[in-house]
């Protein structure tokens, strides 16, 4: 049990090293508890997708993927593309108050939130760089050990967007006022022109 212990540890630490940070996916799980829907779907499809990725990356699809390079352009494009119009979205809600209430007004519907999720964690190329390349990589140099650091991993997953998502509602009496909604969908505004930009710029690059 000692000897699983380290690639363990090394996965959960790993993966929550990369996804702990501000970025498109966080920021929408953080919405998502604020406003209290449909977290339990998002949770789930944002840690069954890494578990997926994860799984893909220590078999070793990632040096399959890096057969063909122009995947990386291709969805480094259309992520920027879906950054930048989600960007817009969250501006055109950060003009509109009366459409920022906490409560279940409003609510959007749960195949917007499915589609919206699955575009979140999968039109991303970031998402393969971290997951399936560099957490492969690691993970295949445990060797013997190299499941278990995907176990870790995907613990690390789930416990950060269950946190993120069901943690969020502690918050949630701070988000009864418009202006607090005006706020965070600004915020979450600029993060995501700047990182379609980002994106955009890399791509070209």
């Amino acid at each position: 049990m000692y000897g699983a212990l380290t690639p363990l540890a090394a996965g959960l630490g790993t993966t929550l090293s990369l996804i702990v940070a501000i970025g498109s996916q966080n920021a929408f799980v953080l919405r998502q508890g604020l406003r209290r829907e449909h977290v339990l779907l998002v949770v789930a499809i944002c840690g069954a997708s890494d578990a997926v990725l994860i799984t893909l990356g220590i078999s070793g699809i990632g040096g399959v993927i890096a057969l063909w390079p122009s995947a990386i352009t291709v969805f480094g494009w259309a992520g920027a593309v879906f950054l930048a119009g989600y960007g817009l979205y969250a501006a055109r809600r950060a003009l509109r108050p009366e459409a920022m209430q906490a409560s279940h007004a409003g609510r959007s519907s749960l195949r917007a939130a499915l589609l919206t999720c699955l575009a979140f964690t999968w039109i991303n190329p970031h998402v393969y760089l971290d997951t399936v390349f560099l957490l492969g990589s690691i993970g295949n140099s445990y060797g013997a050990g190299r499941w278990v650091f995907a176990v870790g991993s995907v613990a690390g997953s789930l416990l950060w967007f269950t946190t993120l998502g069901f943690g969020a509602r502690a918050l949630s009496g701070v988000f009864t006022r418009p202006m607090a909604w005006r706020v965070l969908d600004s915020l979450i505004a600029a993060t995501m022109l700047t990182l379609g930009i980002v994106m955009a710029v890399r791509t070209a690059s």
